[in-house]
Order: structure tokens, then C-alpha cells, then sequence
């Protein structure tokens, strides 16, 4: 009867039905299809939290297993915007953690505010921080466990060492340059979480973190603390523009101290500049001065165009190469070739080399690898400039043997003072030990190589006792060591401003070595535009005898240690 009367109404009703019954089964039609993926992978992100793990980087250590870069676990606090249902608890939120963390408020608020389930608040925090934030159950903050760089001894090596970032990542010296073997591979994990963002268990894909190779170095802690207190005191004291040390032990080219002045603390590297980060030891290029002496009394001794007792005059101070005017320090008559070393003449330099010609000189002071790279397993290494013959002018022959139209850099220096402590034999420095894994298994290590020979061993040792005698009752008494044989060779180099040398500003340079017998130990000292003294046998050598002094008083006591002393050999 109700069909007969309505049937229209009937019909609209049936069909409004069929239409939304059509809807529904086509939408869910569309869902299953067409949308299934998207909204499974929606409810895995809900319900699933991928974690990255990080792997624990790499120890480095100094050459006795004394830590000078380390991790340690701490916390960082993330926030899940989401569980954070009324504002009110955003404010709340961010008031507390800015009042621990030291951050501004509204940065917190700004990063509650991007509706996410994960958003970093703080990074590796400090245990305090931690402990406060957690004893307050904020809703929405969690933590997440990782590790920190950490350097116990601030400014010990920095420019060695160098710092990682953050995320572990090594950004300079050592840090970075051996980051591939430090850093590890991170693992990964899915944790499952309940309706309310609560992390529930492990699920699935559990990939463990490897952690890193540590690296262990030639350098010794306690001579690199005595190099620095030196370094550092002297740096202060005459207010020097920049500094440098560096100690080997030449019979095997290991690297036992290595500094800067200007320094920085890795534990703060946000305060530090680029140029207190500058590596100077290694990319520092000046001109040496008459350390560089030490090539040209090789270079002769070994040619034999003179003898340590042939007698040179030095002209009373003045002499003519070229159209140039030649000086030295105190005008001197004359005396034997062991007294021109030792009171370092340049004129009297300057005669012997010019018997040796530019030819010969060039090729010696090539072999002691001036004007190319020592071969350091540190990148960055400057060459210097020593050119060759052709570029050389009238009076250049008058200037190169006594460190003047050359630059190099400390470690050049280093080498060079080092190869004459060590029979003529040039090694090749290094400051990386080997690497290791956690099993103590070495991945790769160097070892003492030698170069080349640079001198014979009859002429090192005619050299040696020229450069014992700079120290006994030359310019380098000032690097005597009481109950000690020293050798060495001092500089005083003026610097050039505005292309022309200054009478103002100067570099000062002691390069040396001990027992003179036996060398354990070789350094070299340079400090850059020292006031008002500047001369390297009064600012460098001192600092000099009290780092060897010390040094070989702490390896006494050690006993023996590291390499037996044997001289590496080449074909002579």
C-alpha cells in the first residue's frame, strides 16, 4: 500500500542508498588498492621509530697508551611534539627546559610547534642537564643515549689532534685526517611504540653500531707537556707574534712533541680562531737564517773545499758580493772555519760557499730536502722556496748558504738537524704509530724509514763537533745542559715587511741535538717576531735546553723505551 502510494519517494530513497552503498564499497575499493601503502606506512611511522646507533668512536692515544682524545656516553633530549595535547604544556615545556639548557625559550617553542614525532632539543648534554630534565617527566621529552668527544688535556697537541663535531665527524687535524678509521659504521633498530608515543621494545632490523679503530701516536704526553710549558712560557714572556716545537727522535724520525703558539682549547673550539687553529710547524714557511748554516758546513765539509782549521777572514764585517754590501752581526778578522760556524759569520759562510759554487750547494741543500715536502703523515705540508740555479742572481750566492732567498718550514728544519744527529741519514718524520681495532689487532702502522743519506758518516761527525762547539762557546751556550754533550746551530733572521728586510722585526731559531755520542733526541725551537730580545741563542736556545734537559731526565727514569737506538741504514 506505502509502495503504491509513494513509489517516487520509494525510488529516490533506494537509489540515494545504492549510491552511497556504491561510494563506500568504491572508497574502500580505493583505500585497499590504491592508498594501502601510504596508510600502512603512516601507521609504521606512528607505531615505529627507526634509530640510528651510533657507533663509539675511535680512542687516540700517545705512544704509551695515555689517552689524548676519548668518548664517553652521554644523553641528548629529543621532544615528541605530538604527545603534547593543549599549548599550555608547549609553554610549560620550554620554560623548564630553557631555564637548564641555557636555550632561548622561543627557540624551544618553535621547534615544539612543527607537529613531529621526533625533533632534537638538545645534543649530548651534560649529565647534570640530563638528570634535572628527567627528574621533571615532561610529557613528550625523551632520551636518546650517545657519545661525546672528549680531550682530558685541553691544549695538549691541539693542532695535532684536532677536534671532531657533534655528530662525531672528524673536522681537523688527526680527527680528520684519520676519520675513516676513527669514526666506525653506525647500526640501526626499529622500536615499537604504544598509542601514546611510549617506546615499547626492539622490533625488528637490529643492526649493531662498529665501532672505531683507535689510533695510537708517536707522541709522549709527558715531553709534549714539557715542550709546551716552555714554548709557552717563553711566547708570553718576550710577546711573540707565533711559536713552534718540535721534538723526534732522530734515529727513527718518531715525532715526540709537536706545538703552536698561538693554541686553542678542543674543548672549546667555538672560541678559537682560524689562526690559533693554524698549524704552523708544518705549513709555516720563513726565511731561517743561519740555522740554514748547517747545509753549507755540510755541504763543504763534505766536498772538501775546506777544513775546520783553515783560516777565513771576515773582512772586519763588511763585504762586497755583487752590488751587495754583506754584514755581520759583530765584525769579526780572522778565524779558522770551525770559529765561523761557531760565531756564525756570514761572511765567512758566504767565502766558503762561494768555493763550493752555486751548483753544488743547490744539490745539497736539495738533498736535505729544503723546497720539497719531508714526507710527515700530516696533509698540508707547505715546500718552501729554495730555487733552483737558473733563478739564482748575482748575489744570491752571497745570500742561500747563510738563510736568506729561502723559506722553510720547522719541520723542514726538523729533518735537517735530525739527519746530522743520525749519521748523515735522513728519516722520514711521522706521527702515527698504527692503528688498531678493539681485538688490538693493528690495521696499519709505520715505520722508521730511511730517505736517503745526505752526508757521509766520516763528514757528520766533523760536523757535529763544529755544532758541539756553537753550544760550548759559540751563540749557543745558552742551550747547554749541565751533564749533557748538546750540538746544535742558532738563527736570527730578519723578516721581510713591504719587500724589504726589517731591523725591527725578526724570526729566532735553535735547531739542536743531545748526547752529541749517542743522539736520543733532536728539536728544533722557532718563535716569530720576539721583543725586544729576538736572538735565537737567547730566546730559543733556552727553551731548548730546559725541554731536552727535562726530556732526557724523564727517559732516564723511564728506562728503555721505544726503538734500541740502531741507525736505520741506506746504501752510502
Amino acid at each position: 500500500m506505502f509502495l503504491r502510494k509513494y513509489p517516487l519517494r520509494f525510488a529516490v530513497v533506494c537509489i540515494v542508498l545504492f549510491i552511497g552503498f556504491a561510494y563506500s564499497v568504491g572508497f574502500l575499493i580505493f583505500i585497499q588498492i590504491f592508498r594501502a601503502d601510504f596508510l600502512s606506512n603512516l601507521a609504521q611511522r606512528q607505531h615505529e621509530h627507526s634509530v640510528v646507533l651510533e657507533p663509539r668512536r675511535g680512542t687516540i692515544y700517545d705512544r704509551n697508551m695515555r689517552a689524548l682524545a676519548i668518548n664517553l656516553p652521554v644523553y641528548s633530549v629529543y621532544a615528541n611534539a605530538r604527545a603534547m595535547e593543549q599549548e599550555h604544556d608547549e609553554d610549560e615545556v620550554a620554560s623548564k627546559l630553557s631555564a637548564i639548557l641555557k636555550i632561548d625559550p622561543k627557540v624551544i617553542i618553535d621547534k615544539l610547534q612543527k607537529d613531529k614525532y621526533f625533533v632534537w632539543i638538545g645534543r649530548k648534554i651534560p649529565d647534570e642537564a640530563y638528570q634535572q630534565i628527567r627528574d621533571l617527566k615532561l610529557p613528550g621529552i625523551g632520551f636518546i643515549k650517545e657519545s661525546k668527544r672528549y680531550y682530558p688535556n685541553q691544549i695538549l697537541a691541539s693542532h695535532l689532534i684536532g677536534f671532531a663535531g657533534l655528530d662525531n665527524n672528524g673536522l681537523d687535524g688527526l680527527e680528520r685526517d684519520y676519520d675513516k678509521y676513527l669514526k666506525g659504521q653506525p647500526g640501526h633498530a626499529i622500536i615499537l611504540r604504544d598509542a601514546c608515543s611510549r617506546e615499547l621494545m626492539f622490533d625488528k632490523g637490529y643492526v649493531p653500531p662498529v665501532d672505531g679503530f683507535s689510533v695510537v701516536l708517536t707522541i709522549d704526553e709527558t715531553i709534549q707537556y714539557i715542550a709546551e710549558r716552555a714554548l709557552d712560557r717563553m711566547y708570553k714572556k718576550y710577546n711573540c707574534k707565533g711559536a713552534s716545537i718540535i721534538v723526534m727522535d732522530p734515529r727513527t724520525g718518531e715525532i715526540l712533541a709537536f706545538a703552536n703558539r698561538p693554541t686553542y682549547n678542543l674543548e672549546d673550539v667555538s672560541h678559537s680562531t682560524p689562526e690559533s687553529r693554524t698549524d704552523r710547524a708544518i705549513v709555516f714557511t720563513y726565511e731561517p737564517g743561519s740555522v740554514f748554516k748547517i747545509v753549507t758546513a755540510s755541504a763543504a765539509l763534505q766536498e772538501g773545499v775546506v777544513k775546520e782549521t783553515d783560516m777565513i777572514n771576515c773582512e772586519h764585517g763588511a763585504y762586497r758580493v755583487a752590488n751587495h754590501i754583506l754584514h755581520d752581526h759583530e765584525p769579526l778578522g780572522t778565524i779558522s772555519f770551525k770559529q765561523v760556524i761557531e760565531q756564525s759569520s756570514n761572511i765567512g759562510t758566504t767565502k766558503v760557499a762561494q768555493r763550493l759554487g752555486p751548483t753544488r750547494f743547490y744539490a745539497y741543500a736539495h738533498g736535505f730536502r729544503f723546497g720539497m715536502r719531508t714526507g710527515i703523515d700530516l696533509p698540508g705540508e707547505a715546500l718552501g722556496i729554495l730555487k733552483p740555479v737558473s733563478q739564482w742572481s748575482k748575489t744570491s750566492i752571497g745570500a742561500i748558504p747563510i738563510g736568506q732567498e729561502v723559506t722553510v718550514t720547522p719541520i723542514q728544519l726538523m729533518g735537517a738537524i735530525s739527519a746530522i744527529a743520525n749519521g748523515g741519514i735522513y728519516m722520514r718524520p711521522f706521527v702515527v704509530k698504527y692503528v688498531k681495532d678493539a681485538d688490538g689487532q693493528i690495521i696499519f702502522e709505520h715505520t722508521p724509514q730511511a730517505l736517503a743519506r745526505v752526508i757521509s758518516p766520516r763528514t757528520d761527525l766533523r760536523v757535529k763537533a763544529i755544532l758541539k762547539g756553537v753550544v760550548d762557546e759559540g751563540t749557543g751556550t745558552k742551550a747547554q745542559i749541565p751533564g749533557v754533550t748538546v750540538a746544535g746551530k742558532t738563527g736570527t733572521a730578519q723578516k721581510v715587511v713591504s719587500g724589504i728586510y726589517s731591523h725591527s722585526h725578526f724570526y729566532a731559531t735553535f735547531v739542536g741535538f743531545a748526547p752529541v755520542d749517542n743522539p736520543r733526541l733532536a728539536a728544533v725551537v722557532v718563535f716569530d717576531d720576539p721583543r725586544p730580545v729576538y736572538y735565537g741563542g737567547s730566546v730559543s736556545a733556552p727553551v731548548f735546553a730546559e725541554v731536552i734537559g727535562d726530556s732526557l731526565k724523564y727517559l732516564n727514569a723511564q728506562g728503555p723505551s721505544g726503538p734500541d737506538g740502531d741507525t736505520v741504514g741506506v746504501d752510502d
